[in-house]
């Protein structure tokens, strides 16, 4: 059965949001997406009141919709409660998971190796966005929910770098990112909410800094001025 107008919508621009398409903080003109998508705009503005629910659009009165902005005081807030939300996710997951949930997981995994491996950075973002969801379902908390499908949009923007490795060391992160989503697996499986905390720990600690680089400009180089100019420099 062919999805309608508005449901198709709805998913290209999340998806196109996760992956930067639309860059964040970016106005959205809600004419031309009207005539993209062949609908009007009071189904357009459905859309956009489901996803500004999401947490992926920000709706101001007598303004138009932006995508939420990943800006220093948004990271911040970001990189201090990631590892929270991760942590209790996981226990829970460990501790209330049913075994019909396992084989999903393993499912998204094989998914998300495979792209890692094929070099498909934006997929592997997706999926290790699906990956950790999974995990939230599995926690069977609808007060965890909310915040992890939130942090999840802004870790799933962030991770269009990470899997988008520069250097054998930074392939290396990748794979060893990948086994230690088996090493979740294997510990949500055997209902170990300890072990499962500490690998999701590590698993966090292993792309945070190279996560912060997103946010982070680079340094200028050293010789961007001659030190005879740099003398008399304000």
């Amino acid at each position: 059965m062919n999805k309608d107008k508005k449901t198709t919508c709805l998913e290209e621009l999340r998806m196109r949001i996760l992956t930067l398409d639309i860059a964040p903080g970016s106005d959205l003109d809600e004419a031309g997406l009207c005539e993209a998508y062949g609908i009007s705009r009071t189904p357009m503005r459905e859309v956009f009141q489901r996803l500004h629910g999401e947490g992926y659009l920000r709706l101001e009165q007598n303004r138009g919709p932006k995508v939420e902005s990943m800006d220093l005081s948004v990271m911040r807030t970001f990189f201090q409660t990631v590892p929270v939300i991760y942590a209790n996710i996981s226990r829970l997951a460990a501790e209330t998971r049913r075994s019909d949930e396992i084989a999903t997981l393993k499912d998204i995994q094989h998914s998300f190796r495979q792209a890692t491996q094929s070099d498909e950075p934006g997929k592997a973002a997706l999926l290790n966005h699906a990956f950790h969801l999974q995990i939230g379902e599995m926690a069977h908390n609808p007060y965890l929910m909310p915040s992890l499908k939130r942090m999840l949009i802004d870790h799933t923007r962030l991770s269009q770098i990470f899997y988008r490795p520069a250097s054998d060391e930074e392939q290396e992160r990748v794979a060893k990112a990948c086994d230690q989503h088996d090493e979740l697996i294997v510990a949500i499986e055997r209902r170990e909410p300890a072990l499962a905390v500490d690998v999701t720990l590590e698993h966090w600690a292993l792309s945070r800094d190279r996560l912060e680089r997103f946010v982070s400009p680079d340094p200028l180089p050293v010789d961007v001025m001659s030190m005879k100019d740099r003398k008399n420099a304000l």
